[in-house]
């Protein structure tokens, strides 16, 4: 490093230096003139001393130059993504301090670069799971149209149709919650800070699906005390309990049972949703709140996608939720939210 460079050369490319070299040289002849004038041993130790002084400032002016050149090159490969870097440890203050920020500025970088790779991983992965998931419902369209153009019989067609506009809102709420978890990724989501009456989350949760419970014969057992109250947005809170609610109606099928229980202490406020489906596997448990995840229990109708907006969604409001298997059967989905 440094072989080849003329640091006398480069040294006197700085203003600094140059106008420090000239002051000098000035006061070395003006020392020298006058020791001359009181004798010729004065005049000879003023030399040796003006040269000793120059030398040693030479020296060490040098010295930094090659450690700040050091930085320098140490930088310039960081910048061009090389995987290893080193910067020699220096005993100067002000020029340890600048390398040891430095050391931890370019260990940012890596470390964010590292993280936006992932990221880009991520997105490909992404991108590719929601072609995936498109692809499919627009096959089964794509594959009704053609029999409708080949179908004369009018309670078939109608059938028909009614299938094609079932796969259109399955794509229109898939699009949507994708929207929904970009907005939340990045960051771009103002969250209402209100406090929200359980009971009335709750309810707003059920609104959409009170008719489809009472189509399958859904039994609802709800226990929550009055008066109790969480901090959060009640519009995002609900639509992720809404997720919880269709993902334990999915589960139970026609007959089944749903029991919401809320537990408020001066700790948490939790509620707990148990459904007496046929539960999780074991393998599923890693992955159940991942995008695009289905489960080994879930149907082939699902996109995977509404637990991991579920989670997104508490977690950014300060809550946790976690699933569990019953001891009894089926599932049970724990939401806290602490005071």
């Amino acid at each position: 490093m440094g072989q080849g460079i003329d640091w006398g050369e480069v040294m006197f490319r700085n203003r600094e230096f140059r106008k420090f070299a000239i002051l000098f040289l000035l006061i070395t002849i003006l020392t020298v003139a006058l020791g001359f004038a009181i004798s010729i041993m004065t005049g000879i130790l003023s030399i040796v001393s003006a040269t000793t002084f120059g030398i040693a400032f030479f020296v060490f002016t040098k010295n930094r130059y090659k450690s700040i050149a050091q930085i320098s090159e140490q930088i310039n490969l960081v910048l061009h993504n090389a995987n290893h870097l080193y910067i020699a440890a220096s005993d100067e203050g002000e020029l340890s301090i600048l390398q040891s920020e430095i050391t931890k500025m370019t260990l940012r970088i890596r470390e964010q670069n590292y993280a936006l790779k992932k990221e880009k991983e991520h997105l490909a992965d992404s991108l590719a799971d929601i072609a995936h998931q498109l692809r499919t419902p627009l096959t089964s369209v794509t594959l009704i149209l053609s029999l409708l153009e080949n179908t004369s019989d009018e309670d078939e067609r109608k059938e028909l149709i009614r299938e094609t506009e079932e796969l259109l809102i399955r794509m229109d709420w898939l699009i949507t919650s994708l929207l929904k978890l970009s907005r939340l990724d990045a960051g771009i989501v103002v969250f209402q800070k209100e406090q929200i009456d359980v009971n009335n989350l709750i309810s707003s949760a059920l609104h959409q699906l009170l008719i489809p419970m009472e189509l399958h014969n859904i039994t609802l057992h709800i226990d929550i005390p009055k008066g109790v109250r969480i901090l959060g947005d009640l519009n995002w809170l609900s639509e992720a309990i809404q997720n919880i609610f269709k993902n334990c109606m999915e589960s139970v099928g026609d007959n089944g049972k749903i029991d919401i229980i809320c537990e408020d202490n001066f700790l948490f406020t939790q509620l707990t949703i148990h459904d007496n489906g046929a539960g999780f596997k074991k393998e599923d448990f890693p992955c159940l709140f991942n995008r695009f995840y289905r489960g080994k229990n879930s149907s082939t109708a699902g996109y995977g996608i509404g637990l991991a907006l579920c989670k997104t969604i508490i977690m950014r409001q300060g809550g946790t939720i976690t699933a569990q298997n019953h001891p009894q059967g089926g599932a049970i989905f724990v939401i806290r939210f602490p005071k």
